[in-house]
Protein backbone atom coordinates (compact mmCIF):
# COMPACT_ATOMS: atom_id res chain seq x y z
CA UNK A 1 0.00 0.00 0.00
CA UNK A 2 2.68 2.25 0.54
CA UNK A 3 4.36 1.55 -2.35
CA UNK A 4 1.26 2.90 -4.54
CA UNK A 5 0.98 6.03 -2.49
CA UNK A 6 4.59 6.81 -3.22
CA UNK A 7 4.90 5.65 -6.82
CA UNK A 8 1.22 7.70 -7.01
CA UNK A 9 3.35 10.79 -5.58
CA UNK A 10 5.98 10.70 -7.66
CA UNK A 11 3.57 10.11 -10.71
CA UNK A 12 2.02 13.78 -10.13
CA UNK A 13 4.95 15.47 -9.06
CA UNK A 14 6.49 14.54 -12.75
CA UNK A 15 2.55 15.27 -14.67
CA UNK A 16 3.00 19.00 -12.84
CA UNK A 17 6.92 19.68 -14.15
CA UNK A 18 5.99 18.51 -17.69
CA UNK A 19 3.37 21.32 -18.04
CA UNK A 20 5.42 24.48 -19.74
CA UNK A 21 4.21 27.26 -17.35
CA UNK A 22 6.87 29.48 -18.29
CA UNK A 23 6.14 29.73 -21.88
CA UNK A 24 5.57 33.65 -22.42
CA UNK A 25 9.21 34.08 -20.28
CA UNK A 26 11.73 31.98 -22.73
CA UNK A 27 9.61 33.90 -25.41
CA UNK A 28 10.73 36.81 -24.40
CA UNK A 29 14.20 35.43 -23.65
CA UNK A 30 14.01 34.79 -27.19
CA UNK A 31 12.89 38.09 -29.08
CA UNK A 32 15.26 39.69 -26.47
CA UNK A 33 18.16 37.66 -28.01
CA UNK A 34 17.28 38.65 -31.53
CA UNK A 35 18.60 42.36 -31.02
CA UNK A 36 21.63 41.57 -29.61
CA UNK A 37 24.77 41.55 -31.31
CA UNK A 38 27.07 38.81 -30.79
CA UNK A 39 30.49 40.63 -31.96
CA UNK A 40 32.97 41.94 -29.26
CA UNK A 41 34.60 45.08 -30.79
CA UNK A 42 38.80 44.67 -30.65
CA UNK A 43 40.41 46.17 -28.20
CA UNK A 44 41.55 50.16 -28.65
CA UNK A 45 45.11 50.39 -30.23
CA UNK A 46 47.52 51.05 -27.19
CA UNK A 47 50.19 54.21 -27.51
CA UNK A 48 53.65 53.74 -26.81
CA UNK A 49 54.29 55.59 -23.46
CA UNK A 50 56.58 58.69 -23.67
CA UNK A 51 57.78 59.67 -20.56
CA UNK A 52 57.87 63.30 -19.23
CA UNK A 53 61.05 65.48 -19.42
CA UNK A 54 61.07 68.11 -16.88
CA UNK A 55 63.13 71.02 -17.87
CA UNK A 56 62.63 73.44 -14.74
CA UNK A 57 65.72 72.72 -13.00
CA UNK A 58 66.67 76.39 -13.07
CA UNK A 59 63.13 77.72 -11.75
CA UNK A 60 62.73 77.80 -8.51
CA UNK A 61 61.54 75.14 -6.36
CA UNK A 62 57.57 75.92 -4.11
CA UNK A 63 58.16 73.09 -2.10
CA UNK A 64 61.52 73.62 -0.46
CA UNK A 65 62.36 76.18 1.85
CA UNK A 66 63.50 79.40 0.94
CA UNK A 67 67.30 80.32 0.24
CA UNK A 68 68.89 82.97 1.99
CA UNK A 69 71.43 84.03 -0.36
CA UNK A 70 71.39 87.12 -2.51
CA UNK A 71 70.23 86.95 -6.13
CA UNK A 72 73.06 86.44 -8.70
CA UNK A 73 71.13 88.59 -11.60
CA UNK A 74 71.73 92.31 -10.62
CA UNK A 75 74.19 93.19 -7.41
CA UNK A 76 71.61 96.03 -6.32
CA UNK A 77 68.28 96.02 -5.05
CA UNK A 78 66.93 95.29 -1.62
CA UNK A 79 69.04 92.19 0.43
CA UNK A 80 69.45 91.34 3.88
CA UNK A 81 72.90 92.22 5.06
CA UNK A 82 74.27 87.96 6.07
CA UNK A 83 77.77 89.25 7.09
CA UNK A 84 76.44 91.28 10.03
CA UNK A 85 76.68 89.27 13.16
CA UNK A 86 73.35 87.47 14.24
CA UNK A 87 71.43 88.84 17.61
CA UNK A 88 70.03 85.93 20.19
CA UNK A 89 66.23 87.03 19.32
CA UNK A 90 66.88 86.10 15.61
CA UNK A 91 67.01 82.75 16.17
CA UNK A 92 63.08 82.59 17.47
CA UNK A 93 59.87 83.27 15.21
CA UNK A 94 58.47 86.46 15.48
CA UNK A 95 55.03 84.59 16.33
CA UNK A 96 56.61 83.44 19.82
CA UNK A 97 58.23 86.70 20.90
CA UNK A 98 56.00 88.50 23.55
CA UNK A 99 56.59 92.02 24.61
CA UNK A 100 55.72 91.98 28.41
CA UNK A 101 56.55 95.38 29.13
CA UNK A 102 58.39 98.92 28.05
CA UNK A 103 61.64 100.53 29.99
CA UNK A 104 63.08 104.55 29.56
CA UNK A 105 66.54 104.77 31.00
CA UNK A 106 68.58 108.01 30.29
CA UNK A 107 65.91 108.76 27.31
CA UNK A 108 66.35 105.85 25.82
CA UNK A 109 63.30 103.52 25.44
CA UNK A 110 63.51 99.44 25.43
CA UNK A 111 61.01 96.86 25.20
CA UNK A 112 61.22 93.63 27.53
CA UNK A 113 60.63 90.89 25.35
CA UNK A 114 60.22 87.05 26.53
CA UNK A 115 61.16 84.32 24.35
CA UNK A 116 61.42 80.71 25.95
CA UNK A 117 60.88 82.12 29.57
CA UNK A 118 64.10 84.07 29.14
CA UNK A 119 63.76 88.27 29.43
CA UNK A 120 65.65 90.41 26.77
CA UNK A 121 65.97 93.67 26.86
CA UNK A 122 65.34 95.36 23.05
CA UNK A 123 66.53 98.65 21.85
CA UNK A 124 65.28 100.70 18.07
CA UNK A 125 68.03 99.22 15.88
CA UNK A 126 68.22 95.59 17.26
CA UNK A 127 67.34 92.95 14.77
CA UNK A 128 64.45 90.15 16.57
CA UNK A 129 62.45 86.79 14.41
CA UNK A 130 63.74 85.10 11.94
CA UNK A 131 62.97 87.13 8.69
CA UNK A 132 65.63 89.90 9.84
CA UNK A 133 63.51 92.12 11.62
CA UNK A 134 64.77 95.21 12.30
CA UNK A 135 63.38 97.60 15.44
CA UNK A 136 62.42 100.49 13.93
CA UNK A 137 60.51 102.20 16.84
CA UNK A 138 59.12 101.14 20.37
CA UNK A 139 56.13 102.48 22.08
CA UNK A 140 54.26 101.93 25.08
CA UNK A 141 52.16 99.02 23.57
CA UNK A 142 54.36 97.85 20.45
CA UNK A 143 57.37 97.30 18.41
CA UNK A 144 57.13 98.21 15.55
CA UNK A 145 59.70 95.72 12.84
CA UNK A 146 60.90 96.14 9.08
CA UNK A 147 61.37 92.90 8.08
CA UNK A 148 62.95 91.46 4.95
CA UNK A 149 61.46 88.54 3.16
CA UNK A 150 61.98 86.43 -0.05
CA UNK A 151 58.98 85.97 -1.90
CA UNK A 152 58.21 83.02 -4.44
CA UNK A 153 60.62 84.72 -7.27
CA UNK A 154 63.73 84.80 -5.30
CA UNK A 155 63.19 88.49 -4.80
CA UNK A 156 63.89 90.66 -1.66
CA UNK A 157 60.52 92.54 0.08
CA UNK A 158 60.09 94.61 2.83
CA UNK A 159 57.54 93.75 5.29
CA UNK A 160 56.29 95.65 8.51
CA UNK A 161 55.84 93.97 11.12
CA UNK A 162 53.91 94.71 15.21
CA UNK A 163 54.99 93.14 18.40
CA UNK A 164 52.55 94.42 20.68
CA UNK A 165 52.64 94.19 24.41
CA UNK A 166 50.40 91.66 25.99
CA UNK A 167 49.33 91.19 29.35
CA UNK A 168 51.44 88.96 31.26
CA UNK A 169 49.14 87.31 33.71
CA UNK A 170 45.98 86.60 30.92
CA UNK A 171 48.17 86.67 27.75
CA UNK A 172 45.95 89.26 26.56
CA UNK A 173 47.38 91.62 24.15
CA UNK A 174 46.60 95.17 25.61
CA UNK A 175 44.61 98.22 23.45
Amino acid sequence: MKLRISSLAVLLVLVGCGQDRYQDLQAFMHDSEKGMRRTIEPLPQMRPYEPFEYKGYDLPEPFRPRKLTPSKSEGGGLQPDLNRRREPLESFPLESLKMVGMLEQKQARYAIVRADNTLYRVHKGNYMGQNFGLVMDITDTDVKLKEIVQDSAGDWAERASTLQLIDDTTGDKKR
